[in-house]
């Protein structure tokens, strides 16, 4: 059974739209990838270190189908985000144009706005359907130098039409970014067959990997192009060349990675990135949307978020007419973990949540309903 695999709590945990719960074989992964480099020998453990980078990179280009080449470690997307607008001519320039949601994470506007102090930031407004392709079209006018798409949103429990976002934004001559932070893990994704020129994302929620592992990917008609303004020894082409007179740029994505690396962060996120990859993500949404629906069946009445799979995320919204607080109270003294938000309560059930999980959920729920 998938829930033997993972670290599980008391309780019922449905918080994975938030932080993912760990592989019980992580620790031991952690073990001889961090710390048997140090113990095996005296020298410093860089050689050992940087096979860990590796696999982290060979694991999303398993995942995400693209060559790992295309693919940076970050701290996390905000960073990665400022690191890319700021090498790309295009945006750094007077009157540039991004179109972005009301509903995107803040975090993004926020890094818009400072890496890019001379752009204009365009919105949908958050009242109108981000699942809606044609929402898109009337936006994203000829002028747009890049479209900024959330894959799935974490307040409302949408799924952006990303596959049409880009193709119109191909067609109109604009740059195309995809983050997955809510969606890697829980919506397939094939970067061979969508080509968006960008995407960030992060391993933390359904990946199950924790915080501080995070990547930028590039597609590879843009590496060469960027130049990086946030740079250190390990954007360089040989970064134990060690001549202070002569900086050239790392020939893959991993241009934009910077100084000295965090390793830790990686050694705990490749394994679990493995492990999903040959899982296979269709197996996880195949069971996420079969639990959603059965909580559906009984508390279809109060779904805030999409109903149907194909506008849906990995995340169900409830509305109780007001009474979230009592039914927050009341599922926090049932030990079940989900939170609340400005749309409602938000509900991620992940590979390890059973059915035993969704009856708890709905008994405690059903009452105030």
């Amino acid at each position: 059974m998938l829930q033997d695999h993972f670290v599980l709590a008391e309780g019922t945990y449905l918080l994975n739209h938030s932080v993912g719960r760990p592989l019980k074989s992580s620790e031991s992964a952690f073990q001889q990838a961090f710390f048997a480099p140090w113990q095996a020998s005296s020298r410093e453990p860089w050689g050992e270190w940087l096979g860990v980078i590796d696999s982290f990179t060979a694991s999303l280009g398993q995942l995400f189908n693209s060559p790992q080449r295309q693919f940076c470690p970050q701290v996390n997307l905000s960073s990665a985000l400022t690191k890319l607008v700021m090498a790309l001519p295009r945006l750094t320039r007077d009157g540039a144009v991004v179109l972005m949601s009301e509903i995107d994470f803040p975090s993004m506007g926020f890094a818009l706005r400072k890496a890019l102090p001379h752009c204009q930031l365009r919105f949908i407004a958050k009242h109108l359907d981000v699942t809606d392709p044609q929402v898109w079209a009337d936006h994203l006018s000829h002028d747009i130098d890049l479209v900024f798409i959330s894959h799935a949103y974490s307040n409302t429990g949408q799924q952006a039409p990303i596959a049409e976002v880009i193709n119109l934004a191909r067609l109109r001559g604009s740059l195309s970014l995809i983050d997955v932070a809510q969606s890697a893990g829980i919506l397939p994704i094939d970067l061979a067959v969508l080509q968006p020129d960008f995407m960030i994302g992060s391993s933390v929620k359904w990946l199950c990997g924790g915080s501080g592992a995070a990547y930028l990917w590039l597609h590879e008609s843009h590496i060469e192009s960027c130049e990086p303004q946030d740079v250190g020894w390990f954007s360089h082409e040989n970064p134990f060349e060690f001549d202070i007179h002569d900086f050239r740029y790392h020939s893959s994505a991993l241009k934009f990675w910077g100084g000295t690396p965090s390793i830790a962060p990686y050694a705990i996120a490749s394994h679990s990135i493995a492990y999903f990859a040959n899982l296979g993500i269709e197996v996880v949404r195949q069971h996420n949307q079969q639990q959603i629906d059965k909580v559906m069946e009984v508390l279809g009445e109060w779904l805030a978020s999409p109903s149907e799979r194909e506008r849906r995320s990995g995340t169900m919204i409830l509305q109780f007419s007001g009474r979230e607080s009592e039914v927050m109270a009341a599922l926090e003294q049932a030990n079940i973990s989900v939170d609340a938000r400005s749309q409602g309560i938000r509900i991620s059930p992940h590979v390890y949540n059973t059915e035993q999980d969704i009856t708890h959920l709905l008994q405690v729920v059903k009452p105030y309903c």
